[in-house]
């Protein structure tokens, strides 16, 4: 009996620290844990953060990375969720913008088992009806790995032409106003002003 208490004791603890979690995803591959945890320290008190490893064992250059905040309270938790998806938040530069959800118990590698769960592990053979299920599951597996690999690349191109513009749009702003202060600076301004009597202010 002493046992059954402890371990839903310990199960207790697990549901509360999940509950003042926040999954967030969509992290450029440059980010750390420190530079996540100064990030979202704005919202609250981060307790503890950790990437979790990408099992879709994805080749891409810029691969994106996804990690499991702690925060003090439930209600940080909530704000970050909140915050995150009503505006955009960018940590380590644009065009990223981070995503986040509460997390949820299956997302922890480390969790208890619920106490009253039961675990059974046997060997299939093939002969068994029950070896051909867990061979379509294997092919699944991998078939929702392999979208999920392409769905990040087109994500990735996607960003990388977003990021192009952007820095297109940037330059060509600022040569306007490069342009409009050398105007102004070289007295065109003012003389466009008197041509037209149009009252200019150049100063």
């Amino acid at each position: 009996m002493g046992t059954t208490s402890t371990s839903q004791k310990d199960y207790d603890a697990f549901q509360e620290k999940v509950k003042r979690t926040v999954f967030v995803d969509n992290l450029s591959s440059d980010i750390t844990i420190s530079v996540l945890t100064k990030a979202l320290g704005q919202f609250g008190k981060v307790i503890n953060a950790d990437f979790l490893p990408n099992y879709t064992e994805s080749k891409l250059k810029d691969d994106t990375q996804c990690a499991l905040v702690e925060m003090e309270n439930e209600k940080q938790a909530k704000s970050i969720v909140t915050e995150l998806s009503s505006f955009y938040f960018m940590i380590g530069g644009m065009p990223r913008p981070v995503r986040a959800r509460l997390a949820k118990a299956e997302m922890f590698s480390e969790r208890p088992c619920p106490p009253k769960r039961k675990i059974l592990i046997r060997w299939v053979p093939p002969s068994e009806p029950d070896f051909m299920v867990a061979e379509k599951l294997k092919h699944l597996t991998k078939r929702h790995a392999a979208e999920a690999s392409l769905l990040l690349k087109y994500q990735s191109d996607e960003e990388t032409k977003l990021a192009e513009h952007q820095a297109e749009t940037l330059k060509m702003s600022s040569k306007k106003y490069d342009m409009i202060d050398g105007i102004i600076l070289d007295g065109t301004l003012s003389r466009l002003g008197r041509h037209y009597n149009m009252k200019t202010v150049d100063g």
